[in-house]
């Protein structure tokens, strides 16, 4: 018994593993695709052609994402922003984003 339990939580860990590893590789075409809009200009149109293809499915599908049509939009959203994704992850980005949305927020509640 021991022994199936040692063998299902390392198959977890490995799925787990590979899991992050793909999604590593989403986070890369992120980036690539924004060097691209930056460069050319058309950033969002490579994500979704990416995200749309045989291996950009595979690879979404492996990391854990459902590789849908609101998927490739939101992928389109975010690439358009141009904000690289290890900036957008940090904890820095987020707290200036929560800061915005908080003044945002304020000032409309003063204009009302």
């Amino acid at each position: 018994m021991a022994d199936f339990v040692d063998g299902t939580a390392f198959n977890h860990e490995q799925g787990n593993r590979a899991r992050k590893l793909f999604a590593a590789v989403v986070l890369a075409a992120l980036d690539d695709a924004i060097a691209d809009d930056k460069k050319y200009g058309n950033g969002p149109d490579q994500i979704a052609r990416w995200a749309r293809s045989r291996d950009g499915r595979e690879v979404l599908s492996c990391a854990g994402i459902d590789p849908n049509e609101r998927v490739v939009k939101g992928l389109m959203e975010f690439v358009g922003k141009g904000v690289r994704t290890s900036v957008a992850l940090s904890r820095e980005e987020s707290e200036r984003r929560h800061a915005a949305e908080a003044a945002a927020a304020e000032e409309a509640r003063r204009a009302a």
